[in-house]
């Protein structure tokens, strides 16, 4: 079982950009394929990115396609978010996730 910690949250002007990191610990994270939702305010969860377990794959939602890049770093059991291009759709709660679970959280404030 994973325990996962976001970071990296935080208000930036439109065009800005942010990098998110999640830390998990409890179990090798390279046992696991894992990606990033978001949830903006009174929406349900959005899939934003998916990375597999080695780090060869990636995936996007088209929403972010072009602007944002998942990548990890097993050996630090540590998974990232570039996000570049913001924009204030962009504006939402960010967790990192896998099959059995999410973290809590980190807030994304896009707005100028």
């Amino acid at each position: 079982q994973l325990q996962l910690v976001e970071s990296g949250g935080g208000l930036v002007q439109p065009g800005g950009s942010l990098i998110l990191s999640c830390l998990a610990s409890g179990s090798p994270l390279a046992l696991y394929s894992i990606g990033w939702v978001r949830q903006a305010p009174g929406k349900g969860l959005e899939w934003v990115s998916s990375i597999n377990s080695g780090g060869e794959f990636t995936y996007y939602a088209d929403s972010v396609k072009g602007r944002f890049t998942i990548s990890r770093d097993n050996a630090k059991n540590t998974l990232y978010l570039q996000m570049n291009s913001l924009k204030p759709d962009d504006t939402a709660v960010y967790y990192c996730a896998y099959t059995s679970g999410r973290g809590q959280g980190t807030q994304v404030t896009v707005s100028s």
